[in-house]
């Protein structure tokens, strides 16, 4: 633009010496004198304008005429204005909450990151959930692995010691005998007694055999009376096994019942629970067992986050995926999300408002004239050269009109 506006002026003096000649000859046609004022005319407009246009940026010619190259001269004050004019016209809380009234963030991120439109879109949310899971696990190398692992501890272990264990424990036990739940756990405890007792045989024995006096030693009815001591605790369970109306299964049923109802509501039962709960919560050794758990945890969560080959980015792109369906379906969640993000922006513009038009100033002042000069030159340059051009033709239109009028005068 800036060479044809240049062409368009020389064209201009072309012109203008070309009918200079004809124009003040004698007898000579009166359009040679239109063309010649035209031509005349547009020189001089098309002057006046490269002059101020030119004056904008730079001097003219090298010349240092005052009151020209006006940005580079005057940036610090530019950036004054600018960081104004942004300060009083948008960085206002209520001019920021009034134009997100009508912006419905919520809805536009869950369309993001719900639908798959084209690659490129995949494509973008790849990058996103591929950069979340290197920041997560920048995280989790940056922190201090026992530290983290122990603010972990305290904060299970606060909320471990708010809960009460005991009424829990109570209503799951009753619950359980409720739905007959139960009946596998004693099945299991006879059994396990019954294990317990054939690899202790050797054991009950003895103990028999050391409390019985010297003539049934001698006699060797010790040995008879194990025996059947045995058999008879064999065929005991094998009885409470088999038989669900065996008395001392009652009286299992009749022992958790209690137990259930002691856990709920007997201050002592529960006392004692709490005081187990506590022991076993500031052992050391549980302490350790869950480091070690930690940092497996940790470790794990590390090396998922930087393999291609695991699930967790698939995992993290499913969850984007719910997380934008529920945007788009939840009118109340949009809401809310919309209501935060407006108290949060008009938040960050009440206290951090002179801190980003400080920060745009600065910018522009550190920028050395050249820079300055090129970037406002490449936004705006191509409609000052129409006016270059436009001060051309209107020159030339005013300059055959005045031609006109002299002509009749």
């Amino acid at each position: 633009m800036r060479w044809t506006a240049t062409g368009l002026l020389a064209a201009m003096a072309l012109l203008f010496f070309t009918t200079h000649g004809p124009a003040v000859a004698p007898g000579a046609h009166p359009v040679w004198g239109y063309a010649n004022a035209f031509a005349e005319a547009a020189m001089v407009g098309g002057l006046a304008d490269w002059f101020a246009v030119t004056a904008l940026f730079r001097h003219p010619l090298g010349l240092p005429i005052p009151h020209t190259a006006i940005i580079p001269e005057n940036k610090d004050r530019i950036a004054e204005t600018m960081a104004g004019f942004l300060r009083r016209n948008f960085l206002v809380p209520s001019v920021v909450a009034r134009r997100m009234t009508g912006m419905n963030i919520a809805r536009a991120i869950g369309d993001f990151l719900a639908d798959s439109p084209d690659e490129d879109a995949n494509d973008t949310r790849s990058r996103i959930t591929a950069g979340a899971a290197e920041m997560l696990a920048e995280v989790l190398e940056s922190l201090d692995p026992e530290r983290l692992g122990n603010q972990v501890r305290s904060g299970l272990a606060g909320q471990i010691h708010k809960l009460e264990i005991s009424p829990l424990a109570g209503r799951m036990l009753e619950s359980m005998m409720t739905d007959q739940q139960h009946l596998p756990l004693i099945n299991g405890f006879i059994r396990w007694a019954g294990l317990t007792l054939e690899d202790n045989e050797d054991t009950v024995k003895d103990v028999i055999h050391k409390r019985a006096n010297a003539v049934l030693r001698w006699t060797g009815l010790d040995e008879r009376i194990s025996a059947n001591v045995l058999d008879g605790l064999y065929k005991l369970l094998a009885e409470v096994l088999v038989d669900p109306e065996h008395p001392i299964r009652h009286k299992i049923e009749e022992g958790l019942q209690k137990l259930a109802q002691d856990l709920q509501h007997d201050p002592e039962t529960r006392d004692r629970v709490e005081a187990m709960k506590r022991d076993l919560v500031e052992n050391p050794a549980v302490g350790e067992w869950w480091m070690g758990v930690w940092e497996r945890i940790r470790r794990s969560l590390i090396r998922r986050a930087r393999s291609a080959d695991t699930q967790l980015g698939g995992d993290m792109r499913k969850a984007l995926i719910d997380l934008g369906e529920a945007l788009k379906q939840d009118l109340r969640l949009q809401e809310q999300i919309n209501r935060f993000a407006r108290r949060t922006a008009a938040g960050v513009a009440t206290r951090y408002g002179d801190q980003i038009v400080t920060l745009v100033s600065e910018t522009v002042k550190r920028w050395d004239a050249t820079t300055i000069t090129g970037r406002i030159e490449n936004a705006v340059g191509r409609d000052l050269q129409f006016i270059r051009i436009n001060g051309t033709l209107v020159g030339g239109l005013v300059g055959m009109t005045l031609h006109f009028i002299v002509s009749f005068l």
